[in-house]
């Protein structure tokens, strides 16, 4: 059996996901590349990888796609790294630049100055430069490391996460991990272990450590940010709050005409997607 292909993300809040396949010898059962959210979704999309980390947005466009259970990039609270950053208050918010590396978030953002502050505004995709937005734009939308730098004094910033968690009441889920269907037939590991306990040593005391000594300098944070962003605004498990959290983003961003109508959800399980 051919080794399986994992299209990964590039940015800060996957490293404990990665753990175990990065230090590990687990790592060397699959090919492993990285990339950005919506780029993962292409891979996925035209077979180019077998398994991703996706934005959720993306699940509802690309068919024959398995959910590996209980792992996830979610926010219970401010995430902080899924900002609008913007010149005016976001109810005068009337265009704003996308930084397109997420769907989730570029849908999220859509649905929310629709659904509560009146719509109407316009979309244009540009490079995640805060500068640059701002200068044709009432806002920028940054995912992402990008967003983790901003210094929210200079700006009105609005933490999407937190707002959609004060208009809802429920979690949000930006990405999950995917597989394609027909990939399964090519390998009999218990996917959902792997990258579930992936995960579990990832979050450990002295795996957050190394992570914050790594990613500290590489994006300007201290270390007691970075561990403080990865403990207390993302949240790792696609628990049942999540999944309700999702169902609702799907009918929003349905009814909003942002996403296509609401799929069925199929989880990994022993090999077999199974419909919930």
């Amino acid at each position: 059996m051919r080794r399986l292909r994992i299209s990964a993300i590039s940015y800060l809040n996957t490293a404990p996901l990665m753990w175990d396949f990065e230090n590990t010898p687990v790592g060397s059962q699959f090919e492993i590349s990285y990339t950005i959210p919506s780029d993962c979704a292409r891979s996925l999309e035209t077979g180019s990888a077998d398994i991703g980390i996706i934005p959720a947005a993306a699940y509802t466009r690309i068919p024959e796609l398995v959910i590996l259970p209980d792992v996830a990039i979610a926010a219970l609270r401010a995430v902080r790294s899924i900002l609008l950053v913007s010149k005016v208050p976001i109810e005068h918010i009337r265009s704003v630049a996308l930084d397109t590396s997420s769907m989730a978030s570029v849908a999220l953002t859509k649905i929310i100055l629709d659904r509560w502050y009146g719509g109407h505004c316009r979309f244009t995709t540009m490079e995640p430069v805060v500068e640059e937005m701002l200068a044709t734009h009432d806002a920028g939308l940054l995912i992402g490391d990008p967003a983790l730098r901003v210094d929210p004094a200079k700006y009105h910033t609005y933490d999407l996460a937190e707002e959609w968690i004060r208009r809802t009441g429920k979690p949000f889920v930006f990405a999950f991990w995917a597989v394609r269907k027909d990939a399964l037939q090519n390998t009999d590991l218990d996917l959902a272990r792997i990258f579930q306990e992936s995960r579990n040593h990832g979050l450990r005391p002295d795996s957050l450590a190394r992570i914050a000594q790594e990613w500290g300098p590489r994006i300007g944070l201290t270390h007691a940010a970075v561990n403080s962003y990865l403990l207390e605004n993302i949240h790792y498990y696609l628990d049942p709050a999540c999944l309700e959290g999702l169902a609702l983003f799907y009918s929003y961003g349905h009814e909003c005409g942002v996403l296509p109508k609401p799929p069925e959800l199929q989880f990994f399980d022993a090999g077999k997607p199974v419909i919930r």
